[in-house]
């Protein structure tokens, strides 16, 4: 996965010049994508940022690992804005991995690098849902030549089978294969509350 960049320094300071580099990234993409977030206005966005500078480095692990993070819903209720990877294709690098560590530690030989559910969670986002993969897909075309692992539902898991979801034909396949296995065109793409 490479080394983890920290905008975080000491006492949660921020690298004030990769802080405001990555800020304007994001608010670019927003600007570029607002079909993803109609009705939602950057500076409240950026003012939770603002306040919230762990979701920050949150969002540029996703950043650096390629998935591209973007607003793509508000949820009213709890008043948090919802990043997604919004990379056209899956993450480039959170790809060639097993679905979990179970998964991982059954293989016995050619194990991948790591596995999706704990870089996840090293980053800090959630894995998508059959679900939100569905949604996200209203934003745009993605994984037309990638695939990327969804959260599994644990009566598949416990039967050693995981899912993954892509886009071919103008439609959203799901499908199944065992969690152990993992391809160089399948990642995964998470979301964050902010």
């Amino acid at each position: 996965m490479g080394k983890r960049v920290e905008l975080l320094k000491g006492d949660n300071e921020m690298d004030a010049a990769l802080h405001d580099e990555f800020v304007k990234t994001l608010k670019e993409r927003f600007a570029k994508n607002m079909l993803r977030h109609t009705g939602i206005d950057w500076n409240s966005v950026q003012g939770k940022l603002v306040a919230s500078p762990e979701k920050l480095q949150v969002l540029y692990e996703m950043e650096r690992t390629g998935g591209e993070p973007d607003v793509v819903s508000y949820d009213e209720k709890t008043g948090e804005f919802i990043f997604c990877d919004c990379s056209p294709e899956s993450p480039k690098g959170r790809r060639s991995l097993c679905y979990d560590r179970k998964a991982l530690d059954s293989r016995k030989e050619n194990k991948p690098g790591g596995d999706a559910n704990e870089m996840a969670s090293s980053i800090g986002i959630e894995i998508l849902t059959e679900q939100q993969y569905r949604e996200l897909q209203t934003f745009g075309e993605f994984d037309r030549k990638t695939s990327s692992w969804v959260k599994t539902p644990d009566n598949i898991r416990d039967l050693g089978g995981a899912l993954f979801c892509d886009r071919r034909y103008d439609h959203i396949f799901v499908y199944h294969n065992g969690a152990e296995s993992y391809y160089a065109a399948r990642g995964f793409r998470g979301r964050l509350r902010v």
